[in-house]
């Protein structure tokens, strides 16, 4: 299974940076990354700057693609369905990692399934997944209602199932003013299963199930 880095908004600190490199086993100005837009094209709020804000490594508020990656490439899932597989999955293979940006997590579930990639994951065990906000959300069993923005055609809202628990992101951000604990408290309520409060300096790596928390910021885990 690839290994995972779901952080809440890319590699924003030094213990964030330390993860991915451990999980990369390699220095980052070593490695290949593709970087992965599809999410941000399902959310009312993205826009096509902040696509290329992305992949151009010049979103200075979520350091991904602007790390030093010896080599960077575009994957846009949408596209997959219309090309040859060997094609594209041999440009994974290639890769060190796959980073995925934010947006809406059940379009980009949706997109993972339809493209095949869903399927591709679990044999990428020497990947690095660098999910971001919702890019880290679409790993998880369910989003919760809260975070039900695109309309899934399984009409609710269930996510890849990679974890055994759910991300609430941007806890305390000031662009996000209702995500706070006393909201998380009642999501973690609704889905079911663990779920984690995170923060802008935090991420979950997640190696053969193992979990652990890298943060030099605030979080919290519920039903645990």
């Amino acid at each position: 299974m690839v290994k995972l880095l779901l952080t809440d908004s890319g590699v924003t600190n030094q213990s964030i940076l330390e993860a991915l490199v451990g999980l990369l086993g390699k220095p980052i100005e070593e490695c290949s990354a593709l970087c992965i837009p599809t999410a941000g094209y399902g959310h009312p709020m993205s826009t096509p700057e902040r696509a290329y804000r992305f992949i151009s490594g010049r979103e200075d508020h979520c350091p991904m693609s602007g790390l030093g990656w010896k080599k960077l490439g575009v994957l846009e899932l949408t596209a997959l369905p219309s090309l040859e597989r060997d094609r594209w999955v041999s440009w994974v293979q290639e890769a060190d990692a796959l980073l995925v940006n934010g947006g809406d997590a059940l379009y980009l579930a949706q997109w993972m399934r339809e493209s095949g990639m869903a399927d591709l994951l679990p044999t990428l065990g020497d990947k690095v997944w660098v999910g971001l906000s919702g890019g880290s959300m679409a790993m998880t069993p369910r989003v919760g209602s809260d975070f039900v923005q695109w309309k899934s055609p399984a009409g609710a809202d269930a996510a890849l199932n990679f974890v055994n628990f759910s991300i609430f992101p941007h806890v305390g951000n000031p662009g996000c003013p209702d995500n706070t604990l006393e909201a998380a408290e009642k999501w973690a309520a609704e889905i079911g299963n663990p779920g984690y409060a995170i923060d802008y300096g935090t991420a979950i790596k997640v190696v053969d199930s193992k979990v652990e928390v890298i943060s030099e910021g605030d979080w919290k885990l519920f039903n645990g």
